[in-house]
């Protein structure tokens, strides 16, 4: 994947994401992420709480066996409640699909967010 993909999101998603950061702070949350690819772009559509995810101090985690098989799942967004934007080595080792979104505390926007595809490459972010 390029780095100079852009990874377009809708606002109402976005704020959904922070705000359910925001509710499970200081614990992390995580979501998955559907939408679609294309040559240029992803299209986030709508994002789906995992069943029965676990949120915790410093991790989040969903049992893969109880993962839907659901194709237009392409990425997971997760929280960071330390502030860091940046991808662990677990955040890439436990990649699950083409999209990784992080949101950090404190949670307050487009600056509390960064997207990244499997490599950990930075890709760019646009909210519509």
């Amino acid at each position: 994947m390029n780095p100079t993909i852009e990874v377009s999101v809708p606002k109402e998603i976005i704020q959904m994401i922070l705000e359910g950061a925001k509710t499970l702070h200081p614990k992390e949350t995580i979501f998955l992420l559907r939408g679609k690819t294309h040559v240029d772009k992803i299209t986030i559509s709508e994002i789906v709480i995992p069943p029965s995810a676990t949120y915790g101090k410093g991790f989040a985690s969903l049992p893969m066996f109880m993962m839907p098989i659901d194709f237009s799942i392409i990425g997971t967004a997760h929280s960071h409640p330390s502030g860091s934007l940046a991808l662990s080595v677990e955040d890439l080792n436990h990649a699950l699909g083409k999209v990784l979104l992080l949101v950090a505390y404190p949670y307050d926007g487009i600056d509390s967010l960064a997207v990244y595809n499997r490599k950990g490459e930075k890709l760019k972010l646009r909210v519509t």
